[in-house]
């Protein structure tokens, strides 16, 4: 059996990369990046290997995550009437440490009241407040960037232990910047919607994610 792999995703266009706006909190996709997004969910290749997806909670990555993945999701992260979504589908984390790296408007997350609103099939409220502040193991220093990008790589690794069968490939939606941190690449620069392919390389510690 091929060792799993996990794809990272960037998010797709949002209002902010084209205003320029950064004080804007939590923006949203525009509707090139919603079609983006749509569009992702025709081209991407590995829609029968996916057990779990992993997104950034600022509703920039949610959007992208959601528009992307209905065929691979369970349809009980859609609203019923949709009819998107699949039965027995792959189970969404909305995991904090994904988030991007400044403390700008624009890469801080929303309230869980707003989120819980747009995305009635996620649960936010899980996820506390800390993640919010962009201070402590949240700050935008290097230092606490990189914690943040060695912990989710652990957490890659306990989750792909758990995954069984033919759907043992994670797919993790991200950040630009902060996506350098997780791969350990300032040169990786993939574009709205892009994806990259890695598997998880465990002989020294801690963990890192290999190209593929």
């Amino acid at each position: 059996m091929s060792n799993p792999r996990v794809h990272i995703v960037r998010h797709a266009e949002s209002e902010h990369n084209i205003t320029k706006d950064f004080t804007v909190r939590d923006p949203g996709l525009t509707p090139l990046g919603r079609q983006q997004s749509t569009k992702l969910s025709e081209t991407f290749p590995h829609s029968n290997s996916i057990g779990l997806i992993l997104t950034s909670p600022l509703r920039r990555t949610v959007e992208t995550t959601l528009l992307a993945f209905p065929h691979i999701l369970d349809k009980k992260y859609y609203p019923p009437s949709s009819g998107l979504g699949v039965e027995g589908g792959a189970e969404l984390l909305l995991e904090p440490d994904l988030q991007e790296r400044s403390a700008l408007p624009c890469d801080t997350g929303s309230n869980a009241d707003i989120t819980e609103a747009l995305f009635p099939g996620l649960n936010f409220r899980q996820l506390g407040v800390r993640w919010l502040e962009k201070t402590g193991t949240f700050g935008a220093d290097d230092e606490a960037v990189k914690d943040r990008a060695e912990r989710v790589v652990e957490r890659l690794q306990e989750r792909v232990r758990t995954l069984n069968g033919e759907k043992r490939d994670i797919v993790v939606l991200t950040h630009g910047v902060f996506m350098k941190f997780l791969v350990k690449d300032e040169g990786i620069d993939l574009p709205k919607a892009g994806w990259k392919s890695f598997v998880i390389e465990a002989e020294g510690q801690p963990a890192v994610l290999v190209p593929i």
